[in-house]
């Protein structure tokens, strides 16, 4: 049964998150895929995966899957954060994290 799946990369973790969405394409495949926009567009460009955008995390995408999880419309998170990286929506990143 296909899940909803929201995936969120920061910028430093891109290339990461390709990689390891190379290995798991078949499998991704079999969801619904939710993303913030830089990262849907990279995993669309990239592997020609289908996901629906929501917004960049600096405009409150991070916010918008947290809103999405709360009302049960996502079923899981996969998020690549950059630790080394001072983000100015860090409190709706934390959000993300706590739900």
């Amino acid at each position: 049964m296909p899940k909803r799946i929201a995936i969120i990369a920061h910028d430093g973790k891109k290339a990461e998150l390709v990689e390891w969405a190379r290995r798991e394409r078949e499998r991704l495949a079999r969801h619904h895929l939710v993303a913030t926009a830089t990262t849907g567009r990279t995993l669309q460009e990239a592997l020609g995966l289908e996901v629906a955008c929501v917004r960049s995390g600096p405009q409150g995408g991070d916010a918008q899957i947290a809103a999405m999880v709360v009302e049960g419309r996502i079923d899981a998170v996969i998020f690549l954060v950059d630790p080394l990286y001072a983000h100015p929506h860090e409190p709706d990143i934390r959000t993300v994290m706590r739900l």
